[in-house]
């Protein structure tokens, strides 16, 4: 975005006016906060704490001209990925020769830099997260393409780049790189970054290492505070391919219950994963797992052909579930279901293909009425949690409930919508929930 001209304070003032930006990445697991050293180690501390999300830190080295060190040919990173500026190249008639050996230079500088921050936190996987790289500005914007170059290179799902301010040119630039851009000001007649501070000092190793390991102590206590028996990102296989999920199982859980999303919505839903975390604090175990591939979910985003297979997506469900009972780490636990929209429809269709191996079902919104054929056939204790508000899918669960013959009620959360978005709706929805399954786990 561009905006009036903006000046920081320092640059934790800019990490503090970025953070509303990212809260739907608030406490994801499957996200990175990733500054560029060193300064940009600075603003990303604040958005880490903040959204309690990791921080971590990449080192990409700038390749100056000969004779004028600040003027970039371009940009490396400590895993060799890097940008360079052809145009300038070819202008000043550097040599191979030059070039070589100042990226030979620059990478060893890289690597001893990135040795001395991990002894305050060790390297992340990037395969499969999303990643939030953050820096106090961009002028060139090499070093940010060198290090969104470099997360992709490592399989990162999604580079989002965050910068206080920008030249136009540097966005451009880094907007047809990155997936997403979040700019707080930019400018043609940019100047440079320290312009756009009142606070603009030089940041030291010292306040880095000290700002990593604060991160890293603060996510150590939040997973000890948890308790967690297990808590890991998971992979699925099914059939010749596999389903990503997120399992956390709490020390004193009595059982487990796995998700079933809705139309459109996958393991990352935030919705689902407030209710999964209140599940974990009443020692409840969670599996929030997407039941088509990313594959899947490209052409879906676009024909919407998969999100109503409930039968396919039901069969997912059952080997997600085999799957669960056969691993070493689970096998003993008993198992639950909850659905939203239409993944309460796949939810009580697997259940009714898999008897009493189910011990609670409960729907969040749901349309049981996708899944009308197997309803009676569902033997799990079903609860079916509908918005006041929702009167379409109210009807629609009052049919689906004649037609259950199995343990079975109906809650109405006053005033709600489908989505369950109004204030203290949603944390209804959780400890109903949350009972329903503590019942039923006996």
């Amino acid at each position: 975005m561009v905006g009036s001209v903006l000046v920081f304070q320092d640059r934790y003032h800019a990490g503090k006016l970025l953070v509303p930006f990212f809260e739907q990445y608030r406490d994801r697991k499957d996200t990175l906060v990733i500054g560029l050293a060193r300064g940009g180690v600075v603003v990303a501390s604040v958005i880490s704490k903040e959204l309690s999300l990791p921080l971590n830190v990449v080192v990409p080295r700038k390749i100056g001209a000969p004779g004028n060190p600040e003027l970039a040919l371009g940009a490396i990173v400590e895993n060799g990925e890097g940008v360079f500026n052809s145009s300038i190249i070819r202008l000043l008639h550097v040599t191979d020769s030059y070039l070589n050996k100042e990226i030979e230079s620059e990478l060893a500088k890289a690597h001893q830099r990135l040795e001395l921050y991990q002894q305050a936190t060790p390297r992340p996987h990037i395969q499969g997260k999303t990643v939030i790289l953050i820096d106090d500005g961009m002028a060139t914007g090499a070093t940010m393409l060198a290090s969104i170059k470099a997360m992709k290179k490592e399989g990162a799902k999604k580079v989002i780049v965050a910068v206080p301010v920008a030249s136009s040119h540097a966005l451009k630039l880094t907007e047809e790189l990155a997936d997403e851009v979040i700019c707080l000001y930019s400018s043609e007649d940019f100047g440079s970054v320290s312009m756009y501070y009142i606070s603009f000092y030089q940041t030291e190793d010292n306040e880095v290492l000290k700002l990593l390991k604060a991160s890293s102590k603060r996510e150590h206590t939040e997973k000890e505070s948890i308790g967690n028996q297990v808590n890991k990102e998971v992979q699925i296989p099914i059939k010749d391919f596999y389903l990503l999920g997120n399992l956390r199982v709490p020390d004193q859980a009595k059982g487990i219950v796995i998700f079933a999303h809705g139309s459109g919505s996958s393991r990352l839903s935030p919705r689902n994963q407030f209710v999964a975390k209140y599940l974990n604090k009443n020692n409840l175990g969670s599996l929030l797992v997407d039941l088509l591939t990313m594959q899947e979910e490209i052409v879906d985003d676009q024909t919407r052909e998969f999100r109503f297979d409930i039968e396919m997506l039901a069969e997912r469900l059952v080997a997600v579930t085999d799957w669960l009972k056969n691993e070493k780490l689970t096998q003993s636990y008993k198992v639950g279901y909850f659905g939203a929209s239409t993944g309460a429809a796949a939810a009580l269709m697997a259940a009714a293909k898999k008897g009493n191996e189910i011990s609670a079902v409960v729907s969040r919104g749901g349309r049981p009425d996708l899944a009308l054929t197997s309803l009676f056939q569902v033997k799990s204790p079903t609860l079916l949690i509908v918005g006041g508000n929702d009167h379409v899918v109210i009807d629609l669960n009052h049919q689906a409930y004649e037609k259950l013959l199995c343990e079975k009620k109906i809650e109405i959360v006053p005033k709600a919508t489908h989505l369950f978005e109004e204030e203290g709706a949603l944390e209804q929805v959780a400890e109903l929930a949350a009972g329903w399954f503590q019942v039923h786990f006996v």
